[in-house]
């Protein structure tokens, strides 16, 4: 079922880039802004690095003890939308999406871990290059910006605890494939995000530490 839909998808995809490019036979004024915008879908993989420390806050029962915090490996997606000016000058905003649960080791009463499953919502703004000739066929590009991250633990695995946005700063560099009338594409990329390690506001888990978000990503692109 999986394969078929992501078959329909991809179908639909094309046939909407060649509606574009008809569309579009005609220049514009604002025609030619829109030919400089891309919506890009891709899904993407979360490895997550681990972090330790003790734990800070001196009112918590659990003060000083050593804990170690990871995240569960998962795959999300991640959705672009792009303007590019020029080769070296363009705009993206990012907004990427995932759920995994994250494990704190030794929980504050003392057990072997303590589990939040959350939902990770990413919303950040960069400034996009994408060099005028492409290597090898591929036209390449590196991304880099900032924006926050929303931690939003779940109904039903995330502890009863609140939703905590963090700063977070990313990189990406990729390539991408322009097919049909250069209105349609394949793209893939490496970014990371930077972020301090969630700790939901509670103090028995408040170790203060900055972790890494790796995340390959594979997709299209539909470019107006």
């Amino acid at each position: 079922m999986i394969r078929t839909a992501s078959r329909a998808l991809l179908a639909a995809a094309i046939s909407l880039a060649c509606a574009l490019g008809t569309a579009s036979a005609q220049t514009t004024p604002l025609a030619r802004q829109l030919s400089r915008v891309d919506l890009g879908i891709s899904g993407s993989g979360e490895f997550t690095r681990d972090v330790s420390g003790r734990i800070l806050p001196t009112g918590a029962a659990n003060y000083n003890v050593p804990i170690t915090q990871t995240a569960s490996n998962t795959l999300g997606a991640l959705l672009n939308i792009r303007y590019i000016a020029k080769p070296y000058v363009g705009l993206e905003f990012n907004y990427g999406w995932a759920r995994y649960t994250e494990g704190y080791s030794p929980a504050p009463n003392g057990a072997s871990i303590f589990q939040v499953q959350t939902t990770y919502n990413e919303y950040t703004l960069g400034y996009i290059v994408t060099p005028p000739h492409p290597i090898f066929g591929l036209q390449p590009f590196v991304s880099a910006g900032m924006g926050s991250i929303e931690f939003k633990p779940t109904a039903g695995g995330g502890a009863q605890l609140p939703v905590q946005a963090r700063a977070a700063y990313y990189y990406n560099a990729g390539v991408q494939q322009e097919f049909v009338n250069s209105h349609f594409g394949l793209r893939a990329s490496f970014r990371q995000v930077f972020y301090l390690a969630p700790d939901y506001g509670q103090n028995y888990l408040t170790i203060k530490q900055h972790t890494i978000a790796t995340q390959p990503t594979a997709g299209f692109f539909l470019r107006f």
